[in-house]
């Protein structure tokens, strides 16, 4: 194993190279061959190209839990606006990448990355949740997780397609969709996703 190679250089390397050439067509020979090391030091940090994939998503999600100072102190709604948008800060320098990433996993000739996919995004809600310190539980903690869900998803197909200066139409888009959950929270009495 060669000790000089952090995963992180991989990931960089691979997204890098897919910038180039697209996701589909990154191949981890090429990987190793621009970083000129032999493929099995790659295979001592990553088991595939959905593994390097994954550790991408996954700086997204710690910048997420890295929040700045004053977080704490902040209204909830606020909170979770700071959260997901350093979740796509952190991912907007390959943003049309990372988009290839996920169309890839939603192949429907993939569906062993269909699961794991489910599963790491209720994850990343759990994590926005905990981040966000919102505190329901229950039916209304059920309420949040999707209207959370449907917050970052929605949030997401607009990052996807975002090219403007410091990625405005996803901040803005994201502070609509959060001021229509405050008034149906209102509304509803259940006030779901904007407490804590």
């Amino acid at each position: 194993m060669n000790e000089d190679l952090s995963s992180r250089l991989i990931v960089d390397t691979a997204l890098h190279l897919a910038e180039e050439v697209g996701w589909q067509q990154v191949k981890l020979h090429a990987v190793a061959d621009r970083l000129g090391v032999p493929l099995t030091d790659v295979l001592d940090r990553f088991r595939d190209l959905d593994a390097v994939a994954n550790a991408w998503l996954l700086r997204g999600l710690y910048a997420m839990l890295t929040p700045p100072d004053g977080f704490a102190e902040m209204p909830a709604r606020d909170r979770i606006f700071v959260a997901l948008m350093r979740w796509f800060d952190a991912l907007a320098g390959h943003r049309r990448v990372t988009g290839e990433i996920i169309a890839a996993k939603a192949y429907p000739l993939h569906p062993h990355h269909w699961g794991p996919m489910i599963f790491n995004l209720s994850r990343t809600i759990q994590w926005l949740r905990d981040v966000a310190r919102l505190e329901q539980n229950g039916f209304r903690r059920q309420v949040e997780e999707i209207a959370l869900t449907a917050l970052f998803l929605s949030t997401l197909a607009i990052w996807l397609c975002d090219h403007s200066p410091g990625q405005r139409r996803t901040r803005d888009g994201l502070a609509r969709s959060l001021d229509r959950l405050s008034v149906l929270g209102r509304r509803s009495h259940r006030r779901f996703c904007l407490t804590g």
